[in-house]
């Protein structure tokens, strides 16, 4: 599942540096995550590193793009090959 960014993002810029997949953009109002580009970390670290710094919680994951664990993997190595 990729994750996405709720409206009660305050724009605190510490998650955007923390994505090794560079999946998370300034988008008009909030930090945006690209579902594309986004493994939950999977490949890199072992928790979602955008969830452990964000000071509001508002990273969560999105229903809209349920994934597995492989799937993920896979999706990582294809962005890392």
């Amino acid at each position: 599942m990729a994750l996405y960014i709720t409206d009660e993002c305050i724009n605190c810029d510490v998650c955007e540096p923390e994505c090794p997949n560079g999946a998370i953009t300034q988008g008009d109002e909030i930090y945006i995550i690209d579902p594309n580009l986004c493994t939950e970390c999977v490949g890199h670290y072992d928790v979602s590193q955008c969830v452990e710094v964000c000071p509001v919680d508002c990273i969560l994951k999105d229903p809209n793009y349920e994934e597995t664990k492989e799937q993920l993997q896979a999706k990582y190595e294809k962005i890392t090959s």
